[in-house]
């Protein structure tokens, strides 16, 4: 029940997942394995001034009988609630509290729109930052909804978990980053378990003006669905999406001492950042390489013995271009077949890394590789197996990769295993 460092082996015993394909891990992955795309139209507010209209939304259900949308961070603590609340179900655990704390990796909230304006109305008009800290004195509504540690808090408490929350975020790798400290928490004997969660919610107005001043975002308007293309000829940009994932992790002897079903092992935890850029990596490329190998040395393993690659696949030209000369860099000639979860689910920004990390999972369960759909023309490029536009089942898939490549170079893969 050690790795080949002597440290507890990190078992997954619960995984629950929400995003624009569903609520819930079988409804997401039964998606996922056919192929369908969850973007759509934005319905939320208006676009007719945006240049990106699409996105990849998680609809509440008060949203869907009618009711007006509610804040990012009120969306962020509704899916990550529902996640954990799956993932603690399926683990059979937590009934009496959780014998272990919660790792939450969220995106940096800030007041949206119209809490804005709100603020500037009641200012006679003055919209500057000082104004609106002036007249939202004493709005402790505002601090708790606004502050995202305060849904760390919340989520705390709901589910019983022990000591602080840990909250972070780390641009796209936060996600990953949540299930690293985690992971390191229980390898380092200071738990028997945790939570680990990312969660985003960041589909609102000022978020998508901002990643389309960057050129981030794909601007194919006209066919959502097709909108998001990793790996391929076309590729113009990322489609922003929203959800959110939990694992239950524990000492694989703690989970066996209390019976619980293993759905596979946390064995690689990998991080290397660049501070290159604020959107781009370092051409030479070492900190996507850097952290692959390490999250594979970290495993105890070889390149070799990785059978498939979940890939960050963003559908930028800029990242699917770095994300292949890692996989060259790291796998030589012959890499393992490598596809996105983005084609399908778009960009889930904080909660990515959580996401692709438990889907990862599932495709060790079901011995079934996830498509790259949209993948019409392949970029000469990109010599690379992506798993173009359907799931292919394959035998003896015991070690997937995941990949977690985020703005300002923060980079973070995970390892996850076939349970022993």
């Amino acid at each position: 029940m050690k790795d080949h460092l002597g440290r507890p082996l990190v078992a997954v015993t619960g995984i629950g997942i929400v995003s624009p394909l569903g609520w819930g891990r079988e409804e997401n992955w039964a998606a996922i394995i056919a192929g369908r795309s969850g973007i759509s139209r934005i319905r939320r507010f208006p676009t007719d001034k945006l240049r990106t209209t699409i996105a990849g939304t998680v609809e509440l259900p008060e949203e869907a009988a009618g009711a007006p949308s509610v804040s990012s961070p009120e969306r962020v603590e509704r899916m990550a609630a529902a996640a954990v609340a799956e993932a603690m179900v399926q683990a059979a655990i937590g009934q009496g509290g959780f014998p272990g704390p919660l790792m939450v990796g969220m995106p940096p909230v800030e007041y949206e729109w119209p809490q804005r304006f709100e603020l500037a109305r009641k200012a006679n008009g003055n919209g500057t930052y000082r104004a609106a800290t002036e007249v939202a004195a004493g709005r402790r509504d505002l601090y708790e909804t606004f502050m995202f540690g305060g849904v760390g808090e919340r989520l705390a408490a709901r589910f019983g978990t022990r000591g602080a929350p840990i909250a972070l975020t780390t641009a796209c790798a936060t996600g990953a980053s949540a299930i690293q400290m985690a992971v390191e928490a229980i390898q380092r004997g200071e738990a028997e378990a945790a939570i680990a969660l990312g969660a985003d919610g960041s589909v609102q107005p000022e978020a998508v003006i901002r990643f389309s001043l960057l050129s981030a975002l794909t601007a194919r308007n006209d066919d959502p669905q097709a909108a998001s293309r990793p790996f391929e000829k076309s590729r113009d940009g990322f489609v922003m999406s929203e959800g959110a994932a939990a694992l239950v992790l524990e000492s694989l002897e703690h989970a066996t001492a209390r019976g619980a079903a293993v759905l596979g092992i946390v064995s690689g935890c990998g991080e290397r950042a660049d501070s290159f850029h604020r959107t781009r990596s370092n051409p030479d490329g070492h900190a996507i390489i850097g952290a692959m190998r390490n999250a594979i040395a970290d495993a105890g393993i070889a390149p070799s013995d990785i059978g498939y690659v979940n890939a960050h696949g963003t559908g930028t030209p800029e990242n699917d271009k770095m994300e292949t000369l890692g996989m060259r860099a790291v796998f030589g000639d012959a890499p393992p077949p490598i596809s996105s979860n983005k084609s399908m689910l778009g960009h889930t920004l904080s909660a990515a890394g959580a996401i692709e990390a438990a889907l990862s999972l599932l495709t060790i369960r079901d011995q079934v590789l996830p498509p790259t759909i949209n993948h019409r023309e392949p970029d000469p490029a990109i010599t690379l197996d992506v798993v173009p536009n359907e799931a292919r089942r394959v035998s003896g898939l015991r070690h997937v990769l995941s990949n977690s490549f985020g703005f300002g170079g923060q980079n973070v893969c995970l390892v996850v295993s076939a349970a022993p």
